[in-house]
């Protein structure tokens, strides 16, 4: 093999080399910084880019999604000097990726580093039942504060949560008991109201059987008196009607008498101690009368001859 053929291939080689070096495919959702000799040259977006070999350094692909960073729990004093570890998930993504790679060494540790400061400032303003009570207060502050301090790294803050905020024990065993003691005055309050509730539905249940009886005792006696109206009405005009048949039979003064006898038969049944008579049935009775005596003195006249006799043997029997 000549030289010239040596040489054509190591050229071939560099140039292959050269190429390879200088191709640069750049991924979805990732950035990569040029640098040429040591400065900033531009920075690739997705897609194939070509480089200056052996002039042109590339970084690392820079990931442009959003990245979860959950730290460890932070030592912070309330207001009221309880002390608390509370840990914190952060929700950020880099949007400049020259920023980024230029602002700040070591990003994540200082966004770690600034969240712990930013979180004693907010919760040292707060006493403890504030801090448990106003989470979103206190995640809305802080994403604002991160946010405004890493716009320079070329990092936006999209979320902060508070994830776990543990007091002291002996702050826990007493914020339990007092739980425990709202749910029983709750539990209280609530039988209490059930009870309350129960009594009112038993009386308004008794007032309604009430009135409902009522109702119907007095439409029971509206229909019996109705009954007893109707009956009254019948019972005179049957009465009515049978005194204009007989008027219209044109009764004589036998039928006359006779019903007077009636009418004193009823009236001799009664409980009166006075009975007024029409003049007419007074002439009966005194006939009646009349009769009567006759009828009594006959009979006395027929025991008056044995009461003789007894005494003429009483007389004989004197004289002997």
């Amino acid at each position: 093999m000549s030289a010239w053929a040596i040489v054509l291939i190591v050229l071939g080689v560099l140039i292959l080399v050269s190429l390879c070096f200088s191709v640069r495919i750049v991924r979805q959702a990732t950035a990569v910084v040029v640098e040429r000799l040591g400065k900033y040259r531009k920075t690739l977006d997705t897609g194939i880019h070509v480089i200056l070999p052996f002039f042109d350094r590339t970084s690392k692909p820079i990931s442009l999604k959003e990245i979860v960073a959950d730290f460890k729990p932070q030592p912070v004093i309330t207001k009221d000097n309880v002390t608390m570890q509370i840990d914190t998930v952060v929700y950020f993504q880099i949007t400049d990726a020259k920023l980024y790679s230029y602002g700040v060494e070591q990003p994540i540790r200082a966004i770690e580093n600034l969240t712990a400061t930013t979180l004693r400032n907010i919760v040292g303003e707060l006493e403890l039942d504030q801090t448990l009570t106003s989470r979103d207060t206190v995640n809305t502050k802080m994403r604002l504060i991160l946010d405004e301090a890493t716009d320079p790294w070329g990092i936006k803050i999209n979320r902060v949560e508070l994830k776990n905020i543990l007091p002291p024990k002996d702050i826990q065993d007493a914020m339990d008991k007092q739980m425990k003691a709202e749910r029983e005055r709750r539990e209280q309050i609530l039988r209490a109201e059930g009870e309350k509730k129960s009594s009112i539905l038993v009386a308004e249940g008794e007032k309604q059987a009430k009135i409902l009886r009522a109702e119907a005792e007095k439409t029971a006696k509206i229909l019996a008196a109705e009954a007893q109206k109707e009956a009254l009405i019948a019972v005179a005009e049957g009465e009515n009607r049978a005194i204009e048949l007989i008027n219209s039979a044109k009764p004589d003064a036998a039928y006359i008498t006779l019903q007077g006898f009636e009418a004193l038969k009823k009236l001799a049944d009664g409980q009166a101690t006075k009975i007024i008579v029409p003049s007419e049935i007074q002439n009966i009775s005194g006939l009646l009368t009349s009769m009567a005596e006759v009828v009594k003195g006959d009979s006395n006249i027929e025991k008056q001859p044995k009461k003789t006799k007894e005494t003429t043997k009483e007389t004989k029997k004197e004289d002997k």
